[in-house]
């Protein structure tokens, strides 16, 4: 079974919908960013996304971008993407799934990042970028080492690529809450729920919620319909403003442990 599903599943067993967390790898060093993961997970996070940083991220808003240059300026390179999934994964319980645009998957190789993904122990990868109809080398390179393959679902998918997202993703649907970009918000958008309704109308089994999220009632509200809630950008900052401990206090605040 996936793990990424296998971690969603426990949470619901216990009776709410999972946490899960975003930390860009890398950020403010490679070190940093282990712990920071560690006490994600120590908080209350059930999966852990790790982003990879990139030149020209289209879906990330100021603050992600800010902390993704500067890890680029630093001469960041993939490898060490593998070496911090390896070390969260070692550490924690957690699922742990690289967030990443195609195109650094596709200049290594489909298959080649797809090894030394699941070498590392990583469940898997979300691709915002790519769409299901032209995944056929990630499709194939998942299946081949059992990796999670999450693709996302926004309000204005169609309900033919809705289908065909619910069919392909592995572990969950990511489901986009809103049209732009990530970052922290005062509400949470209403189109939420309906891409919710829409994926598992459409077969999904397991639907997440992100864009937007950074307060424990965004969570609770959110978690009332979805499988599980996804906080990238305010836990970013937390990391940026007060290191480690801060992303573990905040993610304890937003998971309901503190």
């Amino acid at each position: 079974m996936s793990k990424a599903a296998a971690a969603i599943d426990a949470a619901k067993a216990e009776g709410r919908s999972a946490f899960v967390g975003y930390l860009p790898a890398g950020y403010p060093d490679k070190e940093t960013s282990i712990a920071a993961a560690i006490e994600l997970v120590r908080g209350g996070a059930d999966v852990i996304e790790i982003g990879i940083p990139y030149s020209d991220p289209v879906m990330d808003g100021p603050v992600i971008q800010q902390a993704t240059t500067e890890v680029l300026a630093r001469g960041f390179r993939i490898s060490e993407v593998f070496e911090i999934v390896r070390a969260v994964t070692e550490a924690t319980d957690a699922a742990v799934l690289v967030m990443t645009y195609y195109n650094l998957i596709d200049r290594m190789g489909a298959e080649e990042f797809a090894r030394r993904l699941a070498e590392a122990g990583g469940a898997g990868a979300i691709t915002p970028d790519l769409i299901p109809d032209e995944a056929a080398d990630w499709i194939a390179a998942t299946e081949k080492y059992g990796l999670d393959r999450v693709f996302l679902s926004a309000p204005t998918s169609t309900p033919e690529r809705v289908a065909r997202i619910a069919e392909l993703s592995r572990g969950f649907v990511y489901g986009v809450s809103l049209m732009g970009v990530t970052g922290a918000r005062d509400a949470v958008s209403d189109a939420a729920e309906k891409v919710v309704t829409a994926a598992k109308e459409a077969g999904a089994e397991r639907v997440c919620v992100g864009l937007g999220v950074s307060t424990r009632a965004h969570v609770e509200e959110i978690g009332a319909y979805a499988d599980g809630v996804i906080v990238g950008t305010a836990l970013v900052a937390a990391l940026r403003d007060g290191g480690p401990e801060a992303v573990g206090a905040l993610a304890a605040e937003l998971s309901g442990r503190a």
